[in-house]
Parts: C-alpha cells; sequence; structure tokens
C-alpha cells in the first residue's frame, strides 16, 4: 500500500464539537506494535470498541519514519513478524519498505484502516476513577486542532524512541565544513551522494546498514567509530524457511522457521551471557575469517564489553566485510578532535576528508510515557513507576504499554503482550471487574529497567521506570519463559487489584 492509499486523517465527532468519542480501547501509535494490537483485540474481543491515534500522517511507525539508504531489520522477519501471518518474501532480514507494507498489508487485510486517527498527536492522558475512564487529549492535523476521546482501557504502543529528534551531540567547529551533515533520522528525500566522500560517524545497528549501501554510489565510507561494536555475519535468506515452505503449510512452515529462530536466538543469547570470553573469542574468529589477513580485527571491532552488554550488529551476507575487503569501506576507530573545512581533525592528529559527514550517533529513548499522564489529577513521574511484567505500570489503572525484547526480535514480546492483555480484559468481563491497577510491594527493590551499557540507554536511564528485583516486576528477556508466564500464567496473583465499577 503507497502513502497515497493511507487512510485519511478522517474528520473525527471531535474535531467540531467539545463532545468526546468514547471507545472501549485507545491505541497509541499505528505501527509495528500498535496494528498487531488491534488485530488481537478484534479477534478476542469483537465487541469491543476501539480506535488507534497515530501524531504521524501515515502507518508502519519505526518502517515508515527512517528513509535512510539500505534501512532494514536487524532481525529476521520470522520472529519481528507477527505470529498470525506469515512473512511471505524470500529475503528473512528484510529492507524498511518491505516491513511497511507488510503492516499496512495486515491493517488492510484487518479492517483496521477505518479504525485508524491519522494525525492526532496524543498530548496528555487523565484516570478519573470515580467514572473508571481515561480522558485524552489530542491535537490533531497541521493546525493542532484540540481534540478529546474517552476511554475505559488505555494501550501505549508508540514505540521506544522519539520520533521527534535522535541523539545528536554538538561537534567542535563543526559550522566550518562545507558539506552537508545528515542525521539518518531525518534523511533528505532524494538525496544525492554519488560520487561523494563520505564519513559515518557511529558503529551502530544504522551505521552498520548504512556504511554498505552507500558505498555502492559513494566515491568512499568510512565508518568513524569511538569504540568497536560485535558484528555477526548471518544469510538473509533462511534456507531452513524456504525448505519448510516447499513442503508444509504456510503457517506451519512460518512457525517452525520462527521456532527454530526463537530457539537459535536464546542459546546464544545464553552461551554469550554464560561463557562470555568463549563468545568473545568465537565472534573474533568469525569476523577474522572475513577480513584480509593483516587487517587489525582486535582495534576495529573487538569491543572492550562483553557479547550482549550491548545489542550485536548483524551484518547481512557478510555485506560490511566485504566492502572492507574491496576497499570502498574504511574503518576508524578513533575520537574527534575537531571539525574543518574539508572534513574532520582525530585527535590522533589524521584527517579524514569528506563532502558528507553522517552523524549516526543514535537514538533518543522516550520510554515509555510519551504523553503527560495524571491518576485522579496527580501527575504521574515515569521515572518513579515500577514495570508489571514488562508492560503495566505500578499504581496506575486500566493501562497497558507495549515495549519488545533488547536481545530478541521486538514482536515476540509485543504478541506476547497482547495475548496477556486479551487475557487480562477476558478476566475482567468474567467477573465483573472494571478496574485493573499493578500494586507495588513496598519491599520490592528498584532495578534499572534496561540492563544495557549502550549509550542510548545510559543517556536516558534515570527517566526511565524501573523494574523490581523479583517476580513479577522483573523482566526475563527470555521468550520461553514469557511464554509460560504471560500465556498461562495466573492473573489474580495478589499483585493485580480488581475492582468493579464506580457505585457498583
Amino acid at each position: 500500500m503507497s502513502a497515497a492509499t493511507q487512510p485519511s486523517a478522517a474528520q473525527s465527532p471531535t474535531a467540531a464539537s467539545s463532545t468526546p468519542e468514547c471507545v472501549d480501547m485507545l491505541i497509541i501509535g499505528a505501527g509495528l506494535s500498535g496494528i498487531g494490537a488491534a488485530v488481537h483485540l478484534q479477534r478476542e474481543h469483537p465487541q469491543r470498541k476501539y480506535l488507534i491515534l497515530e501524531a504521524r500522517g501515515a502507518t508502519g511507525g519505526t518502517w515508515d519514519l527512517f528513509r535512510y539508504p539500505g534501512i532494514r531489520s536487524d532481525s529476521d522477519m520470522y520472529t519481528l513478524g507477527y505470529v498470525f501471518k506469515p512473512w511471505k518474501n524470500a529475503k528473512a532480514i528484510a529492507d524498511g519498505p518491505s516491513i511497511r507494507d507488510y503492516i499496512r498489508d495486515t491493517a488492510r487485510e484487518h479492517g483496521i484502516d477505518s479504525r485508524i486517527r491519522l494525525q492526532h498527536k496524543v498530548v496528555g492522558a487523565h484516570w478519573d476513577s470515580e467514572r473508571a475512564v481515561w480522558a485524552i487529549e489530542a491535537l490533531r492535523g497541521a493546525a493542532a486542532e484540540p481534540v478529546r476521546f474517552e476511554a475505559k482501557f488505555l494501550w501505549l504502543c508508540s514505540g521506544y524512541f522519539s520520533y521527534e529528534a535522535g541523539h545528536r551531540p554538538a561537534f567542535a567547529q563543526e559550522e566550518q565544513f562545507r558539506g552537508d551533515i545528515v542525521h539518518p533520522q531525518f534523511w533528505p528525500e532524494n538525496y544525492d551522494y554519488r560520487g561523494k566522500r563520505v564519513v559515518v560517524i557511529g558503529s551502530g545497528a544504522t551505521a552498520v546498514t548504512l556504511v554498505p549501501e552507500m558505498a555502492a554510489q559513494a566515491a568512499h565510507v568510512t565508518m568513524l567509530q569511538r569504540s568497536p561494536t560485535y558484528c555477526v555475519t548471518r544469510p538473509s535468506v533462511d534456507g531452513f524457511a524456504l525448505w519448510a515452505a516447499r513442503w508444509l503449510p504456510e503457517m506451519w512452515a512460518y512457525r517452525l522457521a520462527r521456532l527454530k529462530n526463537i530457539g537459535l536466538g536464546l542459546l546464544m543469547f545464553n552461551l554469550a551471557r554464560k561463557q562470555p570470553e568463549a563468545a568473545k573469542r568465537r565472534l573474533g574468529r568469525l569476523t577474522k575469517a572475513q577480513l584480509p589477513p593483516d587487517y587489525e580485527v582486535e582495534r576495529h571491532f573487538q569491543p572492550r564489553y562483553n557479547p550482549w552488554d550491548q545489542r550485536v550488529c548483524l551484518v547481512p551476507d557478510g555485506d560490511l566485510f566485504s566492502c572492507i575487503r574491496r576497499g570502498s569501506v574504511s574503518v576508524v576507530t578513533d575520537e574527534i578532535d575537531h571539525f574543518t573545512e574539508t572534513g574532520i581533525r582525530l585527535k590522533s592528529g589524521a584527517d579524514l576528508p569528506a563532502d558528507l559527514i553522517v552523524t549516526a550517533t543514535g537514538l533518543k529513548l522516550a520510554v515509555p510515557l510519551q504523553v503527560a499522564l495524571t491518576v485522579d489529577g496527580k501527575p504521574i513521574d515515569g521515572a518513579r513507576l515500577m514495570v508489571y511484567r514488562g508492560m503495566m505500570y505500578s499504581d496506575v489503572p486500566n493501562l497497558a504499554a507495549t515495549f519488545g525484547y533488547t536481545n530478541a526480535s521486538w514482536t515476540l514480546k509485543a504478541d506476547l503482550t497482547c495475548n496477556y492483555v486479551c487475557r487480562l480484559l477476558r478476566h475482567m468481563d468474567r467477573h465483573g471487574y472494571a478496574i485493573v491497577t499493578p500494586v507495588r510491594d513496598a519491599g520490592v527493590k528498584e532495578m534499572p529497567f534496561i540492563d544495557f551499557s549502550s549509550s542510548y540507554v545510559q543517556r536516558a536511564i534515570v527517566d526511565l521506570p524501573k523494574q523490581g528485583d523479583r517476580k513479577p516486576w522483573r523482566l526475563n528477556q527470555n521468550y520461553l519463559l514469557d511464554l509460560l508466564a504471560l500465556r498461562y500464567g495466573r492473573l489474580d496473583d495478589a499483585v493485580l487489584r480488581f475492582e468493579r465499577p464506580p457505585g457498583a
């Protein structure tokens, strides 16, 4: 589906009236998480009225926003895809437009388009215990017209980073540079970099994606990193999945490939955590085998931290290493002293000539409360909350949030979250409850929400909610454990407080 066939930002009943539009469930965000949540909800609870509010003018979330060269997933689509919709493309490591089409096809197939309000930016949500509803404030369209909604339940599916700003440090004397400086999150449309000398600042997933893609047209690309990142090569086509598709029904083949990749991912992550030195050596050998014999692998691809203290970068078909072997890409590990008219002066004294500098310097986390929340008039400070089962927040009623895994595909946790929320709603219907609130035990000790040393996490860690030191406040970061806990675990666990409708 092209942008021209996107659902329009239709006039909602609230646009010309102070009367709020009332729904059972309001989903914020029409990306991978939000569309998936809507499918699960209408399958399990077809009687519930819901809407999706999307701040941007198109669906697809991250996969519509990011338009930099080579944008792709760093997870395979058999696990990043929805549990209910097989991935049919031959490439398991998919490009951004293909993922965007997959999300939009899902919305169209399930009739979700008509439930989406585009260009509706939610700015506030206020819980009223006396009425057991959320009052939601949004700004509609380019004119930022105030509109209002009411919902019995609120579901945050807006991702984990800011769409308005990426992480963009200031560099000394950058105003001297006579070329272009571009941040990948805001890539200019139809930008022509053919024949240019390019320096990409960064070594994370964005840089590892950009560099080989740009090398095909640029005069030369240099990846300038302050410190290395672990990289692992993986085929872009999953041979096992293609074999299964030839012999099995479509859904069986998809789920078998999904199960295989989940198992391999868990195995590799746990081995790396339990035997970090062995994992370091293994990754080092794999990397060295793909580079010239005299290449400084330890300097450029051997980080100081252990594997999975930060996310491991995926290199599909070894494209980055192929470009290094051909000489179209260089990796420089050094620090920036200042920008010059013609490039970058490094602290080592070396100069990097450039016509274009790409600041692949990271994202800005916005987890999870990207809107102002109040409960009975009291403002909610996200940094003081504790996360319940990775999806609800202490002492905040009738609210769920989708947050995926940091060590596996986002959608694996998103699908489990959807399943749990639908179970929870069914339990409330069965017992006549209107309100559910996770109640924090004062004896639960606080721990960081994300156990990652990555810079983008550490920059935001003080503003994030906390996890606890015990279940159900402790994050598993393990699909199998979450599958058992979220799909089959007890709902009345003495932590959730259920209440009947006010006045009942």
